[in-house]
Formats: structure tokens, sequence, C-alpha cells
């Protein structure tokens, strides 16, 4: 690009819209200073400049930079490039609609959330659901935007595009940002259907035709998809939204959905270090999940799984027998349930007390867990590339946890925990992860950022994501299946690039933390006992990181416990 010497881009996020500063010393990019106010898209402000602003202001104080020129009615940005994510409104809300919810319905849901979109409901003709049920639950949410898909390629759907089509036309259902404004409608079903979509909805609705998503049985194509859902987010989603047409004339690149520019950022950056990615961010009240495989993104959110308003919710989830077995010290169930209703009635308190800070970070573990596992049940049906010419979905060959070489924490849970320690402890105790893994941590929230960044200059964001961004908490060696708990399990003896030895004898049920900074890292010799399934004999070179090289051999999956007992501290 350009040889730009500042750019802002500024997340407008559901409750708080953050401002990051960048400059470019001698075409090097570093992070100056960000700016934080809360998001002005809602009543009594309904206008999302007003958030901007404030956030941009901040950041002018802090950086002593001036940003912004007020002396026009309009505040005008003084930076050579203004980008802008945003999920504001709590993001895009879409609504799926196949022939099936087994084949269209659930490739229109992947191709919706590798699109950044937050899924509110998936209708097929075999839903269960009557036409009055569906009509209902339609009305009561709302939407951004409706995407219908069905019927392979050559197939005669003439009636089931019908049903859809009065379905839609019966209930002109407006969206939450413009109750003047019908939703606009995305078809990319089978294109025999195009024209009746627009014979039926066009006089009303704004449509927009792509090629169909699930063109055969063992087939799909859901770029085409999600580009569409991109172009129509910005052009009838976002233009008609509290302010932000005045947000539109600013930046200097479209506008995206905030998990679709996290989702840019880690395809990009899997791709750079040629491996498999993992991330989790825990929200106040949605958990996104991430994977990057085989350069092949895969997103998934947890409705009402969260750690503010969705914190009650993953407690129902997990039952108290889940989460007292990571307390250290005991809590009754009445403890537990004055400390959650103290939260519920106040969501966006941080605790106050270290029995309350262990408990969120105990209902932390179960909700990663909740969210991963409904990120797993939905790659178990994604396309792999290795077979990806042929078309198969291997429905019967999920992505294990062994897949991942690198887990990414992101969330204020993770992000502001006292200790990386602890960061770490809640990453590994409720992911699991397998084999050799990296565990790094987002300290500062600029994934989304980054992914707009990126849109403009690749190598830019990838530098500033390593040095900026990212902060290695620990290597994490996990050997899978049943470990021999208390019998000596695995040794281990080498050497940093320092010249520090590292000797260390596991038992089964440990785990043991070797010191090794970032900046170092280690080659060493594992050796396992009997039962242990590792490698014979095997040498490896490991980084290091603010926690250093965990050993955990408690084994994969981690062992039911009895009732009553807990799991030990780390």
């Amino acid at each position: 690009m350009s040889a730009t010497s500042s750019m802002i881009i500024v997340d407008v996020g559901s409750t708080t819209t953050k401002a990051l500063l960048f400059e470019s010393e001698d075409g090097s990019w570093c992070f100056v200073e960000r700016g934080e106010s809360p998001t002005t898209v809602e009543a009594p402000f309904e206008d999302v400049m007003i958030g901007v602003n404030l956030a941009l202001g901040i950041l002018e104080k802090r950086s002593r930079r001036r940003l912004l020129d007020t002396a026009t009615t309009t505040a005008k940005i003084l930076t050579d490039t203004f980008l802008a994510t945003s999920s504001a409104g709590g993001g895009l809300k879409l609504v799926v609609s196949g022939a099936t919810l087994r084949h269209s319905a659930s490739a229109a849901e992947r191709a919706a959330s590798g699109a950044g979109a937050v899924l509110l409901a998936a209708f097929g003709s075999d839903d269960g659901l009557s036409q009055f049920t569906r009509l209902e639950k339609l009305r009561a949410m709302r939407p951004d935007m409706i995407l219908l898909a069905g019927g392979f390629e050559g197939a005669n759907i003439i009636s089931f595009v019908v049903e859809m089509c009065d379905f839609i036309r019966s209930l002109k259902p407006r969206s939450a940002f413009d109750y003047q404004r019908q939703v606009p409608v995305i078809y990319a079903g089978a294109s025999s259907g195009a024209a009746i979509i627009h014979d039926l909805l066009g006089a009303e609705f704004y449509i927009k035709v792509v090629p169909n998503l699930k063109p055969s049985h063992d087939s799909e194509n859901l770029e085409p998809t999600r580009e569409a859902i991109h172009e129509v987010f910005i052009e009838h989603v976002m233009a008609n939204a509290p302010g932000y047409p005045s947000l539109l004339q600013c930046v200097d690149a479209p506008v995206l959905p905030t998990p679709a520019a996290v989702g840019e950022i880690l395809t990009r950056y899997a791709k750079h270090l040629g491996q498999n990615l993992l991330a989790v961010d825990i929200g106040g009240a949605t958990t996104d999940v991430f994977s990057v495989v085989e350069n092949r993104l895969i997103r998934s959110v947890s409705a009402n799984v969260g750690m503010s308003y969705s914190i009650g919710n993953v407690y129902a989830r997990a039952g108290y027998e889940g989460v007292e077995r990571w307390l250290e010290q005991p809590m009754s169930e009445a403890e537990v349930l004055g400390s959650l209703g103290a939260k519920l009635f106040n969501p966006t308190t941080i605790p106050a007390l270290l029995s309350d800070l262990m408990l969120e970070q105990a209902i932390a573990r179960e909700g990663l867990r909740l969210a991963y596992a409904d990120h797993y049940a939905l790659a178990r049906h994604q396309p792999r590339s290795s077979l990806f010419d042929s078309g198969l979905l291997v429905s019967e060959d999920p992505i294990e946890m062994e897949t991942y070489d690198k887990i990414i924490g992101s969330g204020g849970v993770l992000s502001n925990a006292p200790t990386y320690r602890q960061a770490t402890a809640m990453l590994l105790d409720a992911l699991e992860p397998v084999g050799i893994t990296e565990v790094l941590l987002d300290k500062v929230f600029m994934l989304p950022h980054l992914g707009a960044f990126a849109q403009l200059d690749e190598i830019g964001a990838l530098e500033l994501l390593q040095r900026d961004c990212l902060i290695p908490l620990a290597t994490v060696i996990a050997p899978k299946g049943a470990v021999p708990h208390g019998v000596p399990a695995l040794s281990i003896s080498g050497r940093t690039s320092e010249g520090r030895p590292l000797e260390a004898e596991v038992c089964g049920g440990e785990v043991i933390v070797l010191p090794l900074s970032e900046t170092e890292t280690a080659e060493i010799r594992l050796r396992p006992h009997a039962g242990v399934s590792w490698p014979q004999a095997t040498t490896l070179r490991l980084r290091g990181g603010q926690v250093g090289l965990v050993f955990d051999l408690r084994g994969r999956p981690l062992p039911p416990l009895a009732t009553g007992d807990r799991y030990h501290p780390w």
C-alpha cells in the first residue's frame, strides 16, 4: 500500500466502541494508543457517531496527537486512513430458511456464521413447526436479513420456493434498526427458483440472488453467499442504522462485521504460519469460536454462553457439580447461587472478592467447554480440503483437538485474569489440548481491528498481530488417552537456548510447569513410561511463554471425578 503514516480503526461493539491508533515508522507499523467509549447506537442517543467521536476524543488525549477537527459542524477525522468494524445492536442478525434442516439449511448456517452473522433461527420443511409457529417466531426476532436456500441444481423446487415466499410475504418482517424498512432477502438456492423469488417478493423486498450454496448432495459453494451477506450488510443494513450513514462516509473501506474481521486475520495468520488454529472469544452474552484448519475457516456462535448477561445460563447448563469441581476452595451451592445472583443483578461488575474471582474462572471453564462442544458439532460437517475436490462431506471425520497447533484466547475473563497462569489454566482445563500446542492470549482486544487492517496491508497486520496483540502464554505437552495415576509417567531432560538445564519427572495425574520465557527455546527429550501414549524417546525443540512449558499428565480426556472431588489447581 502507499506510504500511509497513520491509521485509526474503530470497532463499534455491542456495548463498547474501541478506537485504536497505529503509525508507521520507516515502513513498519506500530500500535500507539487506544480510546474507549460506550456504544451509542441505541436509545436514548440513537447515533453511533456520538460514541465513535467520544472514543476518538479519548484516543486524542491519550496519544497527545490531534486526531479530530471540531471546527466544523461534523467532526473531521485527521488521519490518513480510517477503518471500522461493527457488532453494535447485537451484530448482524440473520434468519436461515432451507428446504431441509439437514442439507440446505445447515449449509446456509455455515455460510452465515463464516460471514460474521448471529444466527437467530433456522427453518426447514422438516423442522416440525407449523406455519403459524414459524410466523410467530420470526415476528419476535426482527432479523437484519433472511437467507433462503434449498434444492440441488436441476431439482424441481417450485413448491418449496412458493411456500417460503408466502411465509415472508405474509409476515413482512422488519429489522430491529428500521421498523419502516422490510428486511432484505438473499436467495442461494437452485437457480431454477430465482425467477419465482423475484416474481413473488421483488415488488416489496430487496432481493439478492447468488449461486446455489448446495449445488449437489455432496458439494458446497459457500463463498458467494458470504460475500453477498457482507454486501447486503453494508448497503441495506448498516446504511439504515442510527448514525451509520455518517460513519460510512468517513471510512476508507467497507465496514466489516466484527466476527468476520476476526475470521479474516485468523485465516491470514494460519496461512502465514502454515498451521491450524483454534481461537475462543468469551464475551458477556455470547462466545465465538473460530477454527482455521487447512486454510478453511469455521466459526460458531454460542448464544447465551457468556460471563455477564449469560453467566446464569452457563451455570444452568453446567450444574453445580460441573462448576464446583474447578474451585480451589469449596463453596456450597447456596454460596454459589448467592454470588451469581449478585452478578446477575449487576452483570458488568468485576469480582471484588477472591472467592468471586475463583467462581467466575470456574464458570468460564464450563462456558468455554460448552462453546467448544457447539463448535465441534458444527465442524463435524465441514468439507475437509483434502477431500474438497471430490466434494465429500466428512461427517465421520471430525476435527479433533490434536489437529490444532495454536490456541488463542480472548475475552475479558481471560485477558483480565490477574495472572497469565490463571488464563492458561482456564484454556487448558476447558479445551484439553492434545499433543504439543502453543497457547496465546489476545491481551488488548485487537483481533477485529487487525482483520480490517489486513484488507489494506496484510504484512503490516501480521507484524502487529505477533508483536503487539498476541502474548505467548505457554507450550503445552499433553499425551492422549488415560495416564496411570500417581506413578512416574514421563521423564524430561534438556537444555534451554540460554544454557539452562531442564530436568523433571512427571507422574500421572500431575501438571508441572518448567520456566521458559518467550524469548527462549529449549531442546528437550521426552521418555514416556509404560501406559503413556507418546512416541518413544522423542526430542523436541519448543518455544516458551509468560508461563513456560506445561506438561499435563492428567490424561485426555480428563478423567471423571468421584462425587464431591475437585480438580487440583496447578
